[in-house]
């Protein structure tokens, strides 16, 4: 057997672990699932209505216009808030003794982290789906085609890779899962800095060069064109190149990280 296969099955058997992990405490899950959809409904009900008017000109603007513009930035809030999770049991791999256990064994020692990052991911989109119904049910109403939604989960998931190895290597980083659960933060306030909530041309000069400039806004822009059909322009290309920069990144970290320690 290969170097390449083995590598492959230990993975998947860690991935295994990581699910059986999930599975054994749902209360995380739910409550890393359930904080985004709070938000959603909290901003949509809250604050939608006079929000909402300020996104159009004269047209239907109120609550309706609000949950439509509102929604990609809650997916990548649904995503970054998972990644605290994510963080916190790499944190406690690394603390409990078992990954002195796991080098003591004929495995792969990337399988470790990569059944971190696929357990983790397959968290998120389950995370995404819930938001997306929520979202519908109260009235989010997309008009994406098929292809359209299939470019949206391709750059959800990358999104997701990319935050995720982040997570780990902080989580490889931390000396304690308490410090672990605080690292990732600043990442769900991304969305809030960013054009997630508000269109950043209503920001002072310079939060609203932040926000433009910022790794979030390109990619909450390219999910509203792909979802909703506003203009995309660039940011497709900017929001592929930061997934792909943040991704590679945190991978060599984790990876450096790990076998140091």
């Amino acid at each position: 057997m290969s170097a390449l296969t083995l590598a492959a099955r230990d993975s998947a058997t860690m991935t295994r672990r990581q699910l059986k992990r999930l599975i054994r405490y749902p209360s995380m899950t739910v409550q890393l699932v359930i904080t985004p959809v709070i938000i959603l409904l909290l901003f949509v009900y809250v604050f939608g209505g006079t929000l909402g008017n300020g996104l159009t000109h004269g047209g239907d603007g109120g609550r309706h216009a609000y949950i439509n513009y509102v929604v990609p930035g809650i997916l990548l809030m649904a995503v970054a808030t998972a990644a605290t999770g994510t963080a916190v049991m790499a944190a406690t791999d690394m603390t409990e003794g078992i990954i002195a256990r796991f080098r003591t064994m004929r495995i792969s020692r990337a399988s470790v982290l990569t059944g971190h990052v696929i357990g983790a991911v397959i968290q998120q989109l389950i995370g995404i789906a819930v938001v997306i119904a929520v979202a519908a049910a109260i009235g989010f109403r997309p008009n994406a085609t098929l292809p359209e939604w299939a470019a949206a989960a391709g750059l959800l998931t990358l999104f997701a890779l990319a935050v995720t190895w982040l997570a780990v290597a902080l989580g490889i980083k931390s000396p304690t899962p308490e410090s672990a659960s605080n690292a990732p933060m600043p990442l769900v306030f991304l969305p809030f800095l960013g054009s997630g909530f508000v269109p950043t041309d209503s920001m002072p000069t310079v939060l609203r060069w932040f926000a433009q400039y910022q790794p979030f806004t390109p990619i909450m822009e390219t999910l509203r064109g792909l979802l909703l059909g506003t203009h995309i322009g660039n940011n497709a290309a900017i929001a592929t190149a930061w997934c792909i920069a943040i991704g590679a990144a945190s991978y060599l970290w984790a990876k450096h990280t790990y076998n140091k320690a």
